[in-house]
């Protein structure tokens, strides 16, 4: 392969990839990222550019996302990426949500979060204390960033200070390193990995097909500002149920059992509430989940009106006007956060089937990284 241009091509410029090209860049490779659209436009824009870590799923995944947050916390900086605010504020507004927020207090995750109750939490934070309110988990950990702003950001940035190149508007046809056949000619590569999204037809079909997926539709919204700032993003009881770090904790089935007699309408359109503050002051608020192998492009106003409900109970706020709309799909495997898969030795297939690509990109993409360039490994390599 001494004729290859470059040592690694990445096929696919979401969050996922440029990960990828960050982590074999910075590590000293030769990268070309390679797009059919001329920038980002799925998933990795169509977000809350909520950096999660409280919350994801305790060992391996968790620790990518601590790794993730640290590596956007210094590329944001780099690049330019303003980091909008930092840490999450989860309401309880149930003693089971208490009981699970104290439980995953005492595990390794619960590290630097704390406990509020209810007096504490309307004096330290009024405006998003909901009425009624028992109290609240408080992390420091998260961080926010606007993601329709970062991603175009962060590509400039691997371009002009790491020395990646972009190839955009081009189709890849195949991959077989160290050849790359795209439908603007020929790039040579030593080795490849692929991050499709959610495409799981374009490349490497019969390997994608082993692993179930399917997709997720979410609908999110902007919404004006409610005229003071933010101390950090918000979530509510709901999120304890979803999110795996606390949702697999024994104190959690019996939240779950009276979430799902309280409030089956959330259950049904699979809403839970993320809320954070942009540097407008305006809020972009989510999310529901619809899951078909091809969702519908069609968002009920039924799930928009449970998710404005569940802001409004969370926070007793009354939800300030919508500003803007959108949907947004991504890849979901059932039990599975990510995979990484090999369909040849210089070849591989990376998928964050969970919704959280942005929280765990950075950490992952060492990971994989590492069956090619050892030094690279990250956690978990």
């Amino acid at each position: 392969m001494a004729d290859a241009r470059y040592d690694l091509a990445v096929v696919g410029a979401g969050i996922v990839g440029l990960a990828h090209a960050w982590a074999a860049a910075a590590g000293g490779q030769r990268v070309i990222v390679i797009d059919r659209d001329a920038r980002a436009n799925g998933a990795s824009i169509r977000n809350f550019g909520f950096i999660t870590v409280t919350g994801q799923a305790r060992g391996q995944v968790w620790r990518l996302a601590v790794r993730s947050r640290d590596v956007w916390a210094e590329v944001a900086a780099a690049a330019g990426i303003a980091i909008a605010h930092r840490g999450l504020i989860l309401t309880l507004r149930r003693p089971e949500s208490v009981a699970v927020a104290e439980a995953f207090l005492r595990t390794e995750m619960g590290d630097g979060c704390r406990l509020l109750n209810g007096a504490q939490l309307l004096a330290s934070h009024p405006g998003v204390a909901g009425r009624g309110a028992l109290g609240a988990l408080v992390s420091p950990h998260e961080l926010r960033v606007e993601s329709r702003e970062a991603l175009p950001l962060l590509a400039a940035w691997l371009a002009t200070s790491l020395g990646v190149d972009f190839l955009t508007g081009a189709a890849v046809l195949g991959v077989s390193p160290p050849r790359i056949e795209t439908s603007r000619g020929e790039v040579r590569a030593r080795r490849a990995v692929v991050c499709p999204g959610d495409d799981f037809t374009s490349l490497f079909a019969e390997r994608l097909g082993r692993y179930g997926l399917t997709r997720c539709r979410l609908s999110m919204l902007r919404l004006a500002s409610p005229g003071f700032a933010w101390p950090a993003g918000v979530m509510s009881d709901l999120g304890l149920v979803r999110y795996a770090g606390y949702a697999t904790l024994p104190e959690a089935a019996a939240l779950k059992a009276r979430l799902e007699a309280e409030q089956p309408r959330h259950f049904a359109h699979g809403v839970h509430l993320i809320a954070v503050q942009s540097a407008d002051g305006s809020l972009v608020v989510g999310d529901s989940h619809h899951y078909d192998d091809l969702p519908a492009p069609f968002a009920p106003a039924e799930a928009e009106a449970l998710i404005l409900d569940e802001f409004r109970q969370a926070t007793g706020l009354e939800p300030p006007a919508v500003v803007e709309r959108w949907t947004g799909t991504y890849a979901v495997a059932a039990e599975r956060t990510f995979l990484i898969d090999a369909p040849s030795p210089d070849v591989r297939l990376v998928l964050v089937t969970a919704g959280c690509g942005a929280s765990i990109a950075f950490g992952l993409a060492e990971r994989t990284l590492a069956d090619f360039y050892p030094t690279l490994g990250g956690p978990d390599a």
